[in-house]
């Protein structure tokens, strides 16, 4: 049953995209890559949390959409410099465009959610919604005039 929420574990995953064969660059290569996005998912009594390792990444390279039931993490690790691709001996670090997208375990109240990066580490904060609390409400009486 994980697996069908999360989808499977592990490192970085890619997507192949075709292009048309009137998009194939120079070198033949009829593909873009796009990472899918390593995460872990847990719960506390009060939130279920999502960490991923995103570093390299800014804020402002990060966009995070949460319903009460889903949350799709989107961004983009950009690369300073250029390198050919026959200069690599090993090619693992991932640059580019990344994404996912995860049906949450229950559901949550996406207007209290959050997130926090810090040293390279993305932490979202997602507020569960507790239907069986039970709370006192105050209300006033509204007097004829």
């Amino acid at each position: 049953m994980f697996n069908k929420l999360f989808g499977k574990p592990g490192k970085l995953e890619t997507k192949k995209l075709r292009a048309k064969e009137s998009d194939l660059p120079e070198t033949g290569i009829a593909e873009e890559m796009e990472g899918q996005l390593a995460i872990d998912v847990y719960q506390t009594p009060d939130e279920v949390v999502v960490e991923s390792t995103i570093a390299g990444v800014r804020i402002a390279d990060l966009d995070i959409d949460v319903s009460s039931e889903k949350i799709t993490v989107r961004g983009e690790r950009h690369r300073d410099s250029k390198i050919a691709g026959h200069d690599y001996f090993w090619q693992e670090c991932f640059w580019g465009k990344f994404s996912r997208s995860v049906i949450l375990p229950e559901e949550i109240d996406p207007d209290r959610a959050h997130f926090t990066l810090k040293r390279g580490v993305l932490t979202i904060y997602l507020p569960k919604v507790h239907k069986d609390r039970v709370r006192k409400i105050e209300g006033k009486e509204i007097k004829d005039d």
